[in-house]
């Protein structure tokens, strides 16, 4: 028969399971997602704003 601090053991191991799956689903489809286009996004504009400095320059 399982005791009560066992069950408690089992429950944290869950909850501790539970929270770091949901975690991962976070992090997978919003955290890295954002960061790479904004990351992208921003090299983008780093590189027109090169472009029209360099066309300002030979004019």
């Amino acid at each position: 028969m399982i005791e009560f601090d066992q069950y408690l053991g089992f429950l944290a191991f869950l909850a501790i399971l539970s929270i770091g799956f949901w975690l991962m689903i976070f992090l997978l489809t919003f955290v890295i997602p954002y960061w790479l286009t904004g990351s992208f996004l921003e090299w983008l504009n780093e590189k027109n704003t090169n472009k029209k400095k360099i066309k300002e320059k030979n004019q």
